[in-house]
């Protein structure tokens, strides 16, 4: 089989039962030129190693194995889709590589050579715990566009004093420059979801923090922000002599999370690391 001669993706959907499944998040996108508009805002993927989570019938794929990419491998838990993936490996020798698994026990750069990026429209019951994943290693990918549910999104590239910034906003920010890119209406997806989405992109900043500061900046957000209405005095107690690592960073223990700027969190992490170390 040649690319041509593929089905369409409502016929690969239909041929292998492929309807989307609460358990797993999904929401397919089958539309091809929305497809080609997001592997095209994944920036020039020429020569590059792109990998994919759960690519459901492939339409996001198929777009991706359009751009002059070295080579696409998709993860995919749900063997319906795994089949479906089958037939667009056959009509890409050498460039599709379909790996049956779960993305969470994945190491991309364990799976792919450099230089990597990562493009998916994420299940939405997993995006969350994936992208930290992929934020501890960014030193080791190159950039990813990210499809979220738009509030997830929107916390994502949260500015301070807003109400959508959080753990995940600084987190991301610290690791990354964040965009948003692209927002897309229920009606794109099949099925539609009961919310918006958006395509996020990443591109991770050169200092790597090392893995021993990226566990101390997890503990330090979450605990400022698992208490966020309380000043930081209290919320950060769960960290040991609070006033003493405010001092250390500088910070105004009468403050709370959220007028925090990614730098002060940065300076906070720091002090922990320096003090438990």
């Amino acid at each position: 089989m040649t690319a041509a001669d593929l089905p369409s993706l409502r016929e690969t959907v239909a041929r292998h039962g492929l309807d989307a499944r609460k358990s797993l998040g999904q929401h397919f996108l089958l539309d091809p030129a929305v497809c080609a508009r997001i592997a095209a805002l994944a920036g020039d993927l020429a020569g590059r190693h792109v990998l994919e989570v759960g690519p459901g019938p492939g339409g996001l794929t198929r777009a991706l194995l359009a751009s002059p990419a070295a080579e696409v491998v998709a993860v995919e838990l749900d063997r319906r889709a795994v089949a479906a993936l089958a037939e667009l490996a056959a009509a890409h020798p050498g460039r599709l590589r379909v790996v049956e698994g779960d993305a969470l026990r994945v190491d991309p750069s364990a799976l792919l050579p450099a230089p990597r990026r990562i493009v998916a429209n994420l299940p939405y019951n997993v995006a969350t715990p994936l992208l930290v994943g992929w934020l501890r290693g960014a030193a080791a990918i190159e950039g990813m566009a990210l499809m979220f549910q738009q509030e997830v999104a929107e916390r994502i590239c949260a500015a301070p004093d807003t109400e959508a910034y959080g753990r995940l906003s600084v987190l991301a920010q610290w690791r990354c420059r964040c965009e948003l890119l692209l927002r897309l209406p229920p009606g794109a997806f099949s099925p539609p979801p009961k919310v918006w989405s958006a395509v996020v992109g990443f591109t991770p900043h050169a200092e790597d923090p090392g893995a021993a500061l990226f566990t101390a900046m997890e503990r330090t957000t979450a605990a400022a922000f698992g208490q966020r209405r309380k000043m930081l005095r209290g919320a950060l107690k769960s960290l040991g002599e609070a006033e003493a690592l405010l001092a250390a960073a500088g910070i105004d223990g009468a403050r709370r999370a959220e007028t925090l700027s990614v730098a002060e969190f940065d300076r906070l992490a720091r002090a922990l690391l320096a003090r438990s170390g």
